[in-house]
């Protein structure tokens, strides 16, 4: 069976990685370059039990397995990717007595005397980080080494014929296809135009990487503080086991550029960014900053992924809108799209994720 996947973020790269180990034979179409857009940008941050209580608990709780086991399995022949348990605070940005006598907080020693740590969020056993862009890339190369192959371009249309989907055109050439799955994130919607798909949208998220060498350890941050004109942020930092710590924090809705090499940061927003940064901690300060970036993170209307079958056209399947959960939910995802194409269904009840949920998109409301 051959599988063309658009897309070569994690979520794509897993599918890939699933299905050629399984003995399909697998395209992964990419304009812009493996892991170019928010999985190359975002944290990484992986949680056992954040998504209970939520349709998306079982398909976190396997991840979140599948994580450590991909870790194992893999790295050693196909690259590292920053695979590390950590554990995990919450965290008030204050100077104020009465907030540090409610709290009962405890300070870690690579933070600013005014953050009181007020809580833990997560232990080793309960989370974990990778390094998204090197996850992405080491499942691709895994991929490719059971035969999956790469074609650099742009999907400019989906192929059917009698409602069946026969593959895509990339930049006028036409690759045939049994299957086809859509998993370009935020750009999903560019499919729109071809098949009934839900909307997918793009929240957009800035981040700096400061090198901190081995002065923070692995505790993973989840912050509440004011900027100086007295907005709130959430800033969340993550140290990797690379010596570099991960830093994001300034969000906006700023429109979707057509093609993901355009993103760029929001006027001000990285500034900003670093200025919350050097007030939280001296490591911060002091550190040199590696990389300034934005990228856009894929969202739906009800806050869920779209996972499965796209109404109305066979072999045509959605693997889109995993929010901020995105490189948390990529083995899981990977596992069960393979499942479902090979199979025709998957061990994970995927029903809360079928895109026939939510109206197609009209293609013309992009302008």
């Amino acid at each position: 069976m051959r599988v063309v996947i658009c897309g070569g973020g994690a979520i794509g790269a897993s599918i890939a990685y699933f299905l050629s180990r399984r003995g399909a034979e697998v395209v992964v179409v990419e304009r812009a370059g493996i892991a170019n857009a928010a999985s190359g940008k975002s944290g990484g941050f992986l949680a056992l039990d954040w998504c209970d209580g939520t349709p998306v608990e079982a398909l976190a709780r396997r991840s979140f397995a599948l994580h450590a086991s991909l870790a194992e399995e893999l790295a050693d022949d196909f690259g590292e990717w920053g695979y590390r348990r950590m554990t995990t605070f919450g965290a008030m940005a204050s100077a104020e007595s009465s907030l540090r006598d409610f709290s009962g907080g405890r300070g870690l020693n690579w933070l600013s005397e005014d953050v009181v740590v007020y809580r833990q969020l997560g232990t080793t056993e309960t989370t974990a980080q990778v390094h998204p862009g090197l996850y992405t890339e080491a499942l691709m190369r895994a991929a490719e080494a059971h035969g999956a192959k790469r074609r650099d371009g742009e999907v400019t249309d989906l192929l059917s014929r009698d409602g069946t989907a026969i593959g895509v055109a990339v930049d006028g050439e036409d690759i045939a296809a049994d299957a086809v799955v859509i998993a370009m994130g935020p750009w999903s919607i560019l499919s729109s135009a071809w098949l009934p798909m839900p909307a997918v949208f793009g929240l957009k998220g800035h981040s700096l990487v400061f090198d901190t060498g081995d002065k923070v350890p692995a505790e993973a941050l989840f912050l509440e503080c004011q900027d100086e004109d007295g907005s709130v942020h959430s800033p969340e930092v993550f140290p990797r086991r690379d010596g570099t710590t991960y830093v994001c924090g300034i969000s906006s809705q700023s429109p979707l550029p057509v093609d993901p090499a355009q993103v760029g940061p929001d006027d001000g927003a990285l500034e900003r960014l670093e200025a919350i940064c050097r007030r939280l901690s001296p490591v911060l300060a002091d550190a040199d900053i590696l990389a300034r970036q934005a990228c856009f993170r894929p969202v739906t209307q009800d806050g869920l992924p779209l996972i499965g079958p796209v109404s109305g056209l066979a072999g045509a399947y959605a693997a889109t809108g995993h929010s901020v959960w995105g490189i948390l939910n990529a083995p899981a995802t990977g596992e069960a799209m393979a499942e479902l194409i090979l199979n025709g269904a998957s061990t994970l009840d995927l029903s809360a994720f079928d895109p026939g949920r939510l109206r197609a998109f009209d293609a013309a409301e992009l302008g």
